[in-house]
């Protein structure tokens, strides 16, 4: 009996390893957004220093994400994500060491912030880049759809509950050594990555390297010139713009003033949004990638936004959370949909950079809206808010349909064959 399509990267003992500690290491990120607020208020922080904090591993994130891009298109993605898990490693197992023996700072834990924000601009772009090297590519939505489910239930929820509970019966020291011991697992786990298949990167040539700008416009200039890339992205910006600020800012403000609801509520709800998004990547990860599958993707972004355009005119819990969970559960599809098409249509010496493009692209815009967010509600209302973002977003997505030709572009670019018919 064939296995279920979503298991089926599994067969591969390649990507057993690396989801393993992929697993690992995205529960011990859960951990330590936990751990690291509670430590820093442990420390005497307030809301000043844990937005400090914060930010650091912003800044890490988008300052070094192009970067991160170029370097797996450059260095052999094997030895790039063990490197950048080893690093992870050293970084939380210091804060932890210095945190037991009562000599932790601040700017001990700003600066390990700002080093895992550098880690993950490096990680994700050679893990994706990685992918297509070792999975057959009808496997690749599967796989994507996997991570796709995992991340909300370990990174949102599993790592967060655990550590609160740390937190709760020991101190926050205990919780950071909770977040080393998974990164020293998955540090262990990804050396069992064979060498003999994935020895050298895709794209690397003998002879002198093009420079850092230059390969930057060489990932660039592919973007530009490829329209259901160019205009996905300029769709991605206008959601993130539109959307974020109001989920992230408003919602709580929404669920106080509407609701009569406090911040138990507000987890909830974005439990909900979380679980919608584990149930759409892990439906996908079961089917056959669409043959529309471009028309797929924007309709499912598009029409998922719409159920926010009501968020700010509902006055009932489970309507709220039925609108979430609908968005949470579509921009899940499409995005387990996206992520394949980057790794089977565009040319494998560029994967590296075109994904840290993508990536820096949502991240770049996110501090953006979320700093427009609560000046904008200080002149409009809130439902007027969501009800512009909930229709923007579908309202680009028609124009980015249009603009790249998807439609034509989908049919003229196969990328699995329609089933054989049975015979009779």
């Amino acid at each position: 009996m064939p296995a279920p399509k979503a298991l089926r990267p599994f067969a591969h003992r390649e990507y057993r390893v690396l989801i393993a500690a992929l697993a690992i290491s995205i529960f011990g990120s859960g951990m330590w957004a936990v751990a690291m607020v509670y430590q820093v208020i442990h420390l005497a922080g307030g809301p000043l220093e844990l937005s400090l904090v914060a930010a650091a591993g912003s800044v890490g994130l988008v300052a070094f994400v192009l970067a991160g891009g170029i370097a797996a298109d450059r260095i052999p993605q094997r030895r790039l994500i063990i490197a950048v898990e080893g690093a992870n490693l050293a970084v939380i197992a210091t804060i932890s060491g210095l945190a037991m023996a009562g000599a932790l700072q601040l700017w001990h834990v700003a600066a390990g912030a700002f080093v895992l924000g550098v880690g993950a601009a490096f990680f994700f772009p050679a893990y994706s880049a990685i992918l297509p090297r070792i999975l057959p590519a009808e496997d690749l939505l599967a796989a994507n759809g996997m991570e796709g489910t995992m991340r909300p239930v370990l990174q949102q929820a599993a790592g967060p509950a655990v550590a609160g509970i740390l937190v709760a019966a020991l101190s926050p020291s205990y919780a950071v050594t909770g977040v080393a011991a998974c990164h020293l697992l998955a540090f262990a786990v990804l050396n069992f990555l064979g060498r003999h298949a994935l020895a050298s990167a895709p794209g690397s040539l003998p002879g002198s390297r093009p420079s850092f700008l230059q390969d930057l416009r060489e990932g660039i200039s592919y973007t530009v010139k490829t329209p259901w890339l160019l205009w996905t992205l300029i769709w991605a910006c206008v959601s993130v713009l539109f959307l974020i600020g109001p989920i992230e800012v408003l919602l709580p403000f929404l669920v106080r003033d509407q609701l009569g609801g406090d911040s138990s509520m507000f987890g909830f709800l974005l439990a909900v949004m979380g679980v919608g998004a584990a149930a759409g990547s892990l439906v996908t990860a079961s089917l056959r990638l669409p043959r529309r599958y471009l028309t797929v993707m924007m309709v499912s972004w598009g029409v998922g936004s719409l159920p926010l355009a009501a968020v700010g005119l509902l006055h009932n819990f489970w309507a709220i959370a039925a609108a979430l969970f609908v968005w949470g559960a579509t921009g899940s599809v499409g995005m387990v949909i996206w992520g394949t098409l980057l790794q089977r249509r565009v040319p494998s010496h560029l994967l590296g950079r075109i994904s840290s493009l993508d990536f820096f692209v949502s991240l770049a815009l996110m501090p953006v809206s979320m700093a427009l967010a609560g000046p904008v509600a200080e002149v409009l209302p809130i439902w007027l808010i969501f009800l512009v973002a909930g229709l923007v977003c579908p309202i680009m997505a028609i124009i980015a349909s249009a603009a790249a030709r998807m439609p034509d572009d989908e049919l003229a670019h196969p990328l699995d064959p329609a089933p054989e018919p049975a015979a009779a």
